[in-house]
């Protein structure tokens, strides 16, 4: 059983602290956290620390904070030769401080803290400077998940823009649409079923596939009341420029020509 430190406890990294607290591969060494937690029972036994410099030694340190202070974490660990990862999607490994082993240990998923998840579906991107850390990552990934794969970091980070479409740019969407429901006195949740079918559709097809709607209709009535109902410029901006993007996908070379 190896031993492994998170430095964060974030989204990421809280849950990262339960699920290898879980396993049968690893369990947690310390987790370092800037701020005092309060702890679940399940984990209370684990050693929490406000200062880098308490850290003591351990097979691998996990660092789960915000991207643009990975460097400088990395550069504050108070040992050399260690094995030291990052957990970002879109950072190059190579801004680990390289008095240490490079490595990173990103979980393909997005993370609220207090919200539930099973790590056995999530995809766990990992890349090492070295063989015998790669293969540390590996075993560290499969005690955790069924989905582990080797990924350099420009690969990750064109992953993580398509994530970025996929989830951050999809969730605005809904708040968008949940603030059009709140603002005529609609409930929110009658369009729920809708979210969930067509999240479960791409299992089956491939998105393009899947399109439906006005824009892909080339329907301009429809468009042009839709337009009229939509309150300020931000709405009609996102709604003419997804529009114009879905016209083009569908619209044929020559279509509309003499």
């Amino acid at each position: 059983m190896i031993t492994v430190t998170i430095i964060g406890y974030g989204n990421v990294g809280s849950h990262l602290v339960k699920a290898i607290n879980d396993s049968a591969y690893a369990k947690i060494s310390q987790v370092f956290s800037r701020s005092t937690v309060s702890l679940k029972k399940t984990i209370d036994d684990i050693d929490f620390i406000n200062d880098l410099s308490d850290l003591t030694e351990a097979d691998c340190y996990i660092i789960a904070v915000p991207d643009d202070h990975i460097a400088a974490v990395s550069e504050k660990i108070p040992f050399t030769d260690r094995f030291v990862v990052h957990t970002s999607g879109s950072v190059a490994m190579d801004v680990l401080d390289a008095k240490n082993r490079q490595g990173v240990f990103y979980p393909l998923q997005t993370f609220s803290k207090d919200k539930e998840i099973s790590f056995t579906e999530i995809p766990i991107c990992i890349e090492a400077t070295q063989a015998d850390d790669l293969d540390l990552l590996k075993k560290l990934g499969q005690s955790i998940s069924e989905k582990v794969t080797e990924i350099s970091s420009l690969e990750r980070s064109k992953i993580h823009v398509a994530a970025v479409f996929v989830n951050n740019f999809v969730n605005h969407l809904y708040h968008v649409s949940e603030a059009i429901m709140t603002e005529n006195n609609l409930d929110f949740s009658l369009l729920k079923p809708l979210i969930i079918e067509t999240a479960s559709k791409i299992e089956f097809l491939s998105a393009k596939d899947a399109q439906t709607g006005p824009a892909k209709r080339n329907d301009e009535q429809t468009i042009e009341r839709h337009l009229s109902q939509l309150k300020g410029d931000t709405q009609k901006d996102i709604y003419t420029l997804l529009t114009k993007a879905i016209k083009n996908t569908y619209t044929k070379p020559n279509e509309g020509k003499l």
